[in-house]
């Protein structure tokens, strides 16, 4: 394949790219026109392939999308040491993967912002086991019949199987935490339980 070829493949991915953008952002080719100063029609014909994309659309266009110029075509790495993650938005949240290769246990960081997320659990269950570890702020995790709150530090696994939702427990802070996904996975030691208040008598006299 040469050069050419190469071009024309990268110009051929950066229509579908940028209607996945503005869907993830829940931005309509109004609101991106008036940011960029580029008309409907032409945001219309360049996310369908129908307009050839040059530098004077896609600079704009990535900075209002707030990505690099790499990121909006899809370059190929070029040799560069450092980890260019590319941030998923997901039912309210942002997924950044730290894992690359397919299969296997699979790593990512979620931040869910203040407010933005619903706050009616909806849990939802699908093949796998997951371990969570919450980063900065509080982590409410309903698994089955558990309504649990993770703060910094505390960590979760569980079986996937199971219903399980996660959403903010304040609508004041954002909540960071890291989340390993697998069909397959060791456990982690700590595991987070219900607040729930202890017997009385010291802890070494409770039976386990």
């Amino acid at each position: 394949m040469d050069m050419d070829d190469d071009l024309d493949q990268v110009l051929t991915g950066v229509g579908p790219r940028l209607r996945a953008l503005r869907r993830q952002r829940d931005t309509t080719l109004a609101d991106l026109s008036a940011a960029t100063g580029i008309s409907v029609s032409t945001l219309s014909r360049l996310e369908s392939g129908a307009r050839r994309p040059n530098l004077e659309l896609l600079l704009p266009l990535a900075k209002a999308h707030g990505v690099t110029l790499d990121e909006l075509v899809g370059a190929p790495p070029t040799g560069d040491p450092r980890i260019h993650l590319r941030p998923v938005i997901r039912h309210g949240m942002t997924m950044v993967p730290l894992t690359r290769r397919a299969g296997g246990i699979q790593a990512y960081k979620l931040v869910i912002p203040a407010g933005g997320r619903r706050r009616e659990p909806d849990p939802q269950t699908h093949e796998g086991y997951e371990w969570l570890y919450v980063l900065n702020g509080r982590l409410r995790l309903v698994l089955g019949e558990q309504d649990l709150v993770l703060s910094p530090g505390e960590a979760a696994e569980f079986d996937t199987r199971v219903p399980h939702w996660f959403g903010g427990a304040a609508d004041t802070e954002p909540v960071e935490f890291l989340s390993l996904f697998g069909t397959q996975g060791e456990r982690a030691h700590l595991r987070a339980r219900p607040r729930t208040k202890q017997p009385p008598g010291r802890p070494d006299q409770l039976e386990s």
